[in-house]
This record gives C-alpha cells, sequence and structure tokens, in this order.
C-alpha cells in the first residue's frame, strides 16, 4: 500500500509543479490554488507512504527522479519547451539511479 501511497504523491507533486509554471508567477488564482493543495496533498501521500514501511531513501528517490521526468517529458506538449540529447541523457541516469536504489536495497 506504501507505493500506492508514492504514486500519488508523485501525481500530486507533478500537477503542483506544471501548476506553478502555468500560474504565473501566482497571478492566476486558480493555478495557484492548484499549486498549493497539490505540494500539500503530495507531502502527506509521501507521509503515509512512510509510516507504510517504504525506506525514506528509495521513497524519497523514486519521487523526486519520476516527478523530474515527468514535469520534463510533460512540458514538452503542455508549454512547448524541449530537452536536448544532453538533458534526455541525464534523465535516463537519474531513472537507472533509482532503479539502483530498489535494487540494491533488496538484498
Amino acid at each position: 500500500m506504501g507505493y500506492v501511497f508514492l504514486a500519488g504523491a508523485i501525481a500530486s507533486e507533478v500537477v503542483a509543479t506544471l501548476s506553478l509554471r502555468a500560474s504565473e508567477g501566482f497571478s492566476r488564482l486558480g493555478f495557484s490554488a492548484v499549486v498549493v493543495v497539490g505540494y500539500v496533498v503530495a507531502f502527506v501521500l509521501l507521509s503515509l507512504t512512510l509510516t507504510r514501511g517504504v525506506p525514506l531513501g528509495v521513497a524519497y528517490g523514486i519521487w523526486a527522479a519520476v516527478g523530474v521526468a515527468a514535469v520534463a517529458v510533460l512540458s514538452i506538449p503542455l508549454f512547448g519547451e524541449g530537452l536536448s540529447a544532453i538533458q534526455v541523457g541525464g534523465l535516463v541516469l537519474v531513472v537507472l539511479g533509482v532503479v539502483a536504489l530498489e535494487a540494491g536495497g533488496s538484498h
């Protein structure tokens, strides 16, 4: 169940971060509200993840890596941003680092 909470925390954080960009410096009230609520929900769900036995290093690593990758990829169609080959390589390395962190914890 801990990983279900973690997935919710990641989704909430991604929505909040994308809304932060869309809020245009908190000048758009609707998006600004989504930012605040989204980050609060993300931290509550991350806390629930930890109370369900998911180790902090693993939970935070997965949360950060998946969040960064999702925001970077979703920013392309939503905001017209792009990724260079080096940035794509960096995202791959981040994801591989989290996989290594998770794999190392199972021994």
